[in-house]
């Protein structure tokens, strides 16, 4: 059965990432350690010298600039595809945590617990989420199978494709981590997702190998 490769990246970093502010789908622009971070990605893919065959990213900034470094330094086109947006957050948008469970305690202890179909005011559920996250990766995964792709996206698209590939329950307590610019490879067949690696963040390391003046 044929299979297709993928690369999954978050982000890198935002100020609203700093001070836990939910973003969903705001617009929010990368901070100078998301830049960097972009960059540093970008830099490994393209040392690691493995072909390319689409790179697809949200449309939203973060995401898209990230992308933008990663096509620089790879010759990859970027191409945009909204199913890799955030989960929409609706009224929590532009909160803190912090503010969130204040304002409101009940929603904010549903939201804590993971519960499957519920959705603050305007945003979505993680299981719709989960679903958005399964079709947009079939889709673009089955136009490229033999091959590689990239896709860069946000936290609450990694943690989908994470469950989707070890089969753990929307609810389960995450144990793994979603770091911004981190490499997540896995496989897509017909038949799902299974997990290739995760969270390689090396090439984040401040002493790693991928510095200008090493050799």
């Amino acid at each position: 059965m044929q299979a297709t490769r993928l690369i999954a990246i978050r982000h890198g970093e935002t100020a609203w990432n700093v001070a836990t502010r939910l973003q969903g789908h705001l617009d929010i622009d990368l901070n100078d350690t998301g830049r960097w971070q972009a960059n540093r990605v970008a830099r490994a893919l393209a040392l690691a010298g493995e072909p390319i065959d689409a790179l697809y990213a949200s449309d939203l900034k973060r995401a898209w600039d990230t992308a933008g470094a990663i096509a620089a330094a790879t010759g990859a086109t970027p191409q945009v595809h909204t199913g890799l947006r955030e989960r929409g957050f609706g009224e929590f948008e532009g909160q803190t945590h912090a503010a969130i469970e204040a304002q409101w305690p009940e929603q904010a202890l549903r939201w804590r617990q993971r519960e499957p179909h519920w959705a603050p005011a305007g945003g979505e559920s993680l299981h719709a989420v989960r679903e958005r996250v399964a079709q947009t990766v079939a889709e673009l995964a089955a136009r490229h199978l033999g091959g590689q792709i990239v896709l860069v996206a946000h936290g609450g698209v990694m943690d989908a494709l994470y469950r989707l590939a070890t089969q753990q329950d929307i609810q389960a307590p995450r144990t793994w981590e979603l770091g911004n610019a981190a490499i997540n490879r896995l496989l897509w067949t017909p038949d799902g997702l299974t997990l290739v690696g995760w969270s390689d963040q090396r090439h984040l390391e401040a002493q790693a190998v991928l510095d200008e003046t090493s050799t």
